[in-house]
């Protein structure tokens, strides 16, 4: 019988990390569902049980060191050694550069690249004494450049790199470390961007898809699949790889 691993999954109460959640708990890994707002991850920790898996949910602001401490602490103590790492919290901040502000810019930064640093430092001290460990950060197209997103095309980009310095410092340790970079998928955060251009969410899909080579947008199991994979035993020679899930080719 496989060793139940413990994955820990950011920015998970709902979208793309809900789904990860999800998938992993499936997988047969116990989840510690991590969000801003603890209550908030109450309906994902509840599918994962009702499924008969084992979830905790757990309150925690990624860009706070301290409080990145306490959550990995209580995901050790109460579901044991996390070996599985996604990196998937993050916000919007969408503006046009002459219009972004200083708060703009570094509240992307502080959850995104902060964030992902800080819960990567804390998950890897137990990777590597396990001598096992699977990291995906959340990248995505944008990483490319996208208009009206220089704070969060920067922060994307970045992960990127970091993603690469992880594959090569803890790869002697068992751990690998790749990134999934989505195209575009239906989620809040997309509805969110709709919002902001002023254009009905459904339109907004209609055009979008029409651009995509498969003819349709992303949904959050289609990356919580290649998540899925990733995280796998099977994925132990797939390091400092940046995989976009997009519909079509991306460079």
């Amino acid at each position: 019988m496989t060793t139940q691993r413990v994955a820990v999954v950011s920015g998970a109460a709902r979208g793309i990390g809900a789904a990860t959640a999800l998938r992993l708990a499936e997988d047969g890994n116990a989840v510690a569902v991590l969000d801003l707002d603890e209550a908030a991850c109450a309906g994902t920790v509840d599918a994962i049980t009702a499924a008969g898996g084992r979830a905790l949910a757990v309150g925690v602001d990624v860009s706070k060191a301290d409080q990145v401490e306490a959550a990995v602490k209580r995901v050790a103590e109460e579901l044991g050694a996390p070996t599985i790492l996604v990196n998937n919290a993050g916000i919007i901040r969408d503006n046009l550069i002459f219009k972004m502000t200083e708060e703009d810019w570094d509240a992307v930064m502080a959850v995104h690249l902060k964030g992902a640093f800080l819960l990567t430092r804390a998950v890897q001290a137990y990777m590597t004494q396990e001598k096992y460990g699977r990291i995906v950060n959340l990248s995505s197209s944008s990483a490319q450049g996208n208009r009206g997103q220089a704070n969060y095309s920067a922060a994307k980009a970045g992960l990127q790199g970091f993603t690469k310095t992880l594959a090569i410092e803890l790869g002697r340790f068992g751990v690998t470390a790749n990134a999934v970079a989505p195209g575009f998928i239906q989620t809040d955060m997309t509805a969110a961007t709709a919002e902001r251009i002023g254009v009905p969410f459904e339109d907004f899909i209609k055009h979008s898809a029409s651009q995509i080579p498969v003819q349709r947008v992303g949904q959050p199991e289609d990356i919580a699949a290649t998540i899925s994979f990733l995280c796998s035993e099977e994925a132990g020679f797939v390091s400092g790889q940046v995989i976009y899930v997009a519909g079509g080719p991306l460079d």
